[in-house]
């Protein structure tokens, strides 16, 4: 994360984040005088920036610091009173998404384990499941963000028959980067609804016996109304009409009387 914070009584603003091999750049306005410029000093994770500040915009060069990628970075600018340097790209600190897959195996369980080198800041992986014709978050797991090999697991809730699951991340792109996708066939049983019209509940059922299941209802207009884990789901409060259900790797419609 990036923290911006300035204020005209202290005179310094500062930014912090990782460093992902960019520099960051600076408009340096006139002070409140007009004799020179805003900023006085420019400091890295301590260090004095060389080269001055007086100049309209400067350039933060990380290189002249020793700054591994990945490391972290705070970076304090101390200026004049009543004017204000702006950085123009601080987004630059923010992690990206750098992950490689070395492995990634999951049994038939659900028990899903991965290691990953590559890393250049803390993200965290969302866990998918293909379902439904569609994939689903099923789960979170914290990014390590470093460059060693890191291990991580999570345990998935399988459906019947075959899984498909992947993992991802998504960085301050807004675009989502998904690894290759491993699948297992699960001994998770067969999973049917009763009734067939629907009143006030519906039963999850494995042969004659309750079953959790993950599950969807959306209405005709493709509406999410409810959505959750059970054995049965209250549909009480839903109005009269017809309805789809999602749940273990089926798709129905139904009718609610």
């Amino acid at each position: 994360m990036i923290f911006l914070t300035g204020s005209s009584v202290y005179g310094a603003l500062s930014v912090n984040g990782t460093y992902q091999g960019k520099n960051l750049y600076v408009q340096n306005p006139m002070d409140e005088d007009g004799f020179g410029y805003c900023a006085t000093k420019v400091t890295v994770n301590g260090d004095i920036m060389p080269g001055g500040t007086s100049m309209g915009a400067f350039e933060i060069d990380f290189s002249l610091f020793n700054i591994a990628i990945g490391e972290p970075v705070f970076i304090e600018i101390e200026h004049n009173d009543g004017c204000k340097p702006k950085i123009l790209n601080p987004e630059v600190l923010l992690p990206r998404s750098t992950y490689n897959v070395d492995e990634m195996t999951v049994d038939p369980a659900g028990n899903l384990k991965w290691k990953t080198n590559g890393e250049q800041g803390i993200l965290p992986f969302i866990v998918e499941q293909y379902r439904w014709n569609k994939w689903v978050t099923i789960g979170e797991v914290q990014g390590k963000g470093n460059d060693d090999v890191n291990t991580y697991s999570f345990s998935v809730t399988p459906h019947s028959g075959e899984n498909t699951i992947r993992i991802a991340q998504v960085d301050h792109s807004g675009k989502k980067r998904p690894s290759n996708e491993v699948k297992f066939i699960s001994t998770s049983p067969v999973v049917t609804k009763t009734p067939v019209k629907v009143k006030d509940e519906i039963k999850f059922l494995a042969g004659k016996s309750p079953y959790e299941t993950r599950y969807e209802i959306y209405d005709a207009y493709g509406n999410i109304v409810k959505k959750g884990v059970g054995s049965s789901v209250n549909c009480s409060n839903l109005v009269r009409g017809v309805y789809y259900i999602n749940f273990d790797n089926v798709n129905e419609k139904f009718i609610k009387n």
